[in-house]
């Protein structure tokens, strides 16, 4: 018995929506007339679909299974079952007497070259990598820098032609934006209409192509960035920039992506929104207690260390930490409490009566 639900890979209780969005990544994959396509599974499928978008079908599958009388209907002019008459005029098939129906220029758009034919190009996005100090990364920074990308022309302003150059109708599409072709496959002939690759669905071009660009409107030209980092950004984080990647002929600009690479600090290391370091201190301090002055990110700081303090303990600065929004965060500094290596004859003396003292 075949589990259609199984086949599509959708639960039981999936809705229409969700049947046909199934069917549509699956037929797409195997599609016969795609690379690696599989005509076997592109038949199941089918099958599958065909069954469980009809509610009665659907209803009498749920009930009895495989088993179900879904036998009826003729055996069409392909494989058994299938009629594919209508296919190649986009008008979907017949599958045991069900007309099966699709807009296959969206279904089958990635196989056919199809579907969106009046669609705009978008350019490709464009990624940078862009490297940064500790202290940039906490308090943000202003950085400019020319990207080489394809961008609108200069020369013609991105309309392709040179000045003062008139349009006419294109001659690859005769002025219809887009063209078709019709393709071989073992449904029969199917055709499909793209964009006109000449004219990119303008239906008019430049009498005399613009001498930089050739009537592409578009050319290979360096750009000057300004990237703007913010507060508190940390190490392998993106800036998205919509519009400012490449840009297609005649079409729309994909987007630039920043990768911000933070540079380890010697002193500083991040814990969210706090600062962290170690704060190496004498054992006389730690015992008697002191009020030292630290270096932070913004100058000195003085910090209190409490008599009795041991190893390991940590303290606050506070306000002197990663921004967020209009607070901040602290600075928590740990003690390392350095013992000494070798004591003077004085030195050891006043140790043995502290030792005689109990401490």
């Amino acid at each position: 018995m075949k589990d259609f639900y199984q086949i599509l890979g959708i639960s039981k209780t999936a809705s229409d929506a969700e049947i046909k969005s199934a069917f549509r990544k699956l037929a797409q994959k195997y599609h016969p007339d795609k690379k690696g396509g599989d005509e076997a599974k592109f038949k199941e499928v089918s099958e599958a679909y065909s069954v469980l978008s009809d509610k009665k079908k659907r209803s009498q599958y749920d009930m009895h299974g495989s088993n179900y009388n879904n036998a009826g209907g003729g055996q069409g002019a392909g494989f058994g079952g299938f009629d594919f008459s209508n296919f190649a005029q986009g008008q979907g098939f017949n599958f045991n007497g069900q007309n099966v129906e699709f807009d296959f220029g969206d279904i089958f758009g990635d196989v056919f070259g199809g579907g969106g034919a009046r669609g705009q190009a978008r350019g490709r996005d464009v990624a940078l990598d862009v490297e940064l100090t500790f202290r940039e990364s906490i308090f943000g920074t202003d950085r400019r820098m020319l990207v080489a990308k394809i961008g609108v022309c200069q020369t013609c302003d991105g309309n392709g032609g040179a000045k003062g150059s008139k349009t006419v109708d294109c001659k690859t599409c005769n002025g219809k934006g887009e063209i078709r072709e019709s393709r071989s496959t073992f449904f029969g002939n199917f055709t499909s209409a793209r964009v006109c690759p000449v004219c990119h669905g303008r239906r008019v071009v430049p009498e005399t192509p613009c001498p930089t660009c050739h009537g592409e409107g578009v050319a290979k030209q360096q750009e000057e960035i300004h990237v703007q980092v913010p507060a508190g950004v940390s190490d392998g984080e993106m800036i998205r920039m919509p519009g400012r990647g490449e840009v297609a002929p005649h079409g729309t600009a994909g987007d630039l992506y920043i990768k911000l690479h933070v540079r380890p600090d010697k002193v500083f290391t991040r814990d969210g929104n706090n600062l962290a370091m170690q704060l190496t201190i004498r054992l006389s301090d730690a015992l008697l207690g002191k009020d030292i002055s630290v270096t932070t990110l913004d100058g000195d700081e003085k910090l209190h260390i409490p008599a009795g303090t041991t190893h390991g303990d940590a303290l606050r600065i506070k306000g002197r930490g990663v921004p967020t929004g209009r607070s901040r965060g602290d600075i928590i500094v740990r003690m390392n409490v350095e013992m000494p290596k070798k004591l003077s004859r004085a030195a050891q003396e006043l140790v043995e009566k502290l030792r005689a003292e109990g401490i």
